[in-house]
């Protein structure tokens, strides 16, 4: 169970990471005004040479500065680089930064060939370091041999999406399929590190193989109904002509519903193969519908609890856009116009869908345990 768990967590971590990638290696250079940037480097803030209060009109303030840093690695180290962050020009995701902060700093090349720097943002590797080692601390103590088993299987997931998935997005292969493929490794790599190589691991697999083809299915077909793009976030925008190869964007809206569910399809199916595997061991008597009927009882109560994570697990990834309709409906807007809005209609169609494939695992799953699980 800490395996599966762990799977959740990985998927929505790597969510935030190819976010931030796209943020920090594309926004940033598109913000330079057609500049061109040479490198990036890290540094500290050593002393606050000017700063500067704007009024942004809706009775908030932002605090713009002009920061002395000396830089930390490669060839910056301890040069003295002046940044200049007052202008006219208002950056709503900059940050206030005191003497101390560490920082990663971007030479900018402008068209005539004056040099300039920004800060991109906190360096936040090092805290970042600690809490996957307290993380991967945690999961050791408390799981023992299925802790040691579950950080690999973190591993195993890392590389698989990291290393196989995203290299063959980029080189223009269809994201569905490669997905489809990039999953079923996952699934075979964390269900038999988790559970050993036995019947219960066959079965767990095909449980979760049958309950994922019919969220692909529906995500697919409601997809093709709803006419989504894939382009209403804003990570798959700047994504349009970074590569050599063009991207499928309907394709990688649908491969990640698919990986979004693995992990969650993955965690009813084990637990409930395991539900059934302690009901025949405390009573071997009992027959294949007495076995089914009281495994589908303890499906029930865990199914509700994974159907409430899984939409609380979007709808609070989701809650800036939920904010901003909120405040849409003092303009007029209505309910049934906020939900034709296609990053709205693709959270719904992502949570719905991969809801309805949850379900459908809880029963597969008991019946394939009760008739073949012995």
């Amino acid at each position: 169970m800490i395996l599966n768990f762990t799977n959740v967590w990985v998927i929505m971590f790597l969510k935030k990471f190819f976010v931030i990638v796209a943020i920090g290696g594309i926004i940033f250079p598109l913000f330079a005004f057609a500049q061109t940037a040479s490198d990036i480097f890290e540094a500290k803030v050593i002393k606050i040479l000017e700063e500067k209060q704007i009024d942004r009109g809706d009775g908030t303030e932002k605090t713009q500065q002009n920061l002395l840093l000396i830089g930390k690695e490669g060839f910056w180290e301890d040069k003295e680089i002046k940044y200049e962050g007052i202008s006219d020009l208002d950056i709503a995701s900059s940050n206030v930064y005191k003497v101390g902060d560490k920082v990663l700093v971007q030479k900018i090349i402008g068209q005539e060939e004056e040099e300039s720097f920004l800060i991109v943002d906190y360096v936040r590797s090092g805290k970042l370091a600690l809490l996957a080692f307290l993380f991967a601390l945690t999961i050791v103590l408390v799981g023992g041999k299925k802790g040691w088993r579950a950080i690999l299987g973190l591993v195993l997931s890392f590389f698989i999406i990291l290393e196989f998935i995203i290299p063959r997005i980029i080189a223009g292969n269809n994201p569905l399929f490669i997905s489809l493929i990039g999953s079923f490794l996952i699934l075979v790599g964390i269900i038999y590190l988790s559970e050993g190589v036995n019947r219960k691991s066959n079965l767990g697999l095909l449980s979760v193989f049958i309950s994922l083809s019919f969220t692909l299915i529906l995500s697919w077909l409601f997809v093709s109904l709803t006419k989504l793009t894939g382009l209403a976030s804003e990570e798959a925008v700047f994504l349009i002509g970074t590569g050599a190869h063009a991207i499928d964007f309907r394709g990688l809206l649908l491969a990640g519903m698919l990986i979004g569910a693995v992990g969650v399809l993955d965690d009813v199916v084990i637990g409930q193969l395991e539900a059934v595997k302690q009901i025949k061991e405390a009573n071997k008597q009992l027959n294949f519908w007495q076995v089914f009927t009281m495994a589908y009882k303890v499906g029930n109560t865990h199914l509700g609890a994974i159907v409430n994570t899984l939409f609380l697990t979007y709808a609070g990834a989701s809650l800036p856009l939920l904010l901003l309709f909120t405040f849409g409906q003092s303009e007029g807007l209505t309910f049934a116009q906020a939900i034709n809005n296609e990053m709205v209609a693709t959270e719904i169609i992502r949570t719905l869908s991969g809801s309805i494939g949850i379900a459908l695992s809880m029963p597969i799953a008991t019946f394939l345990g009760a008739k073949y699980l012995k």
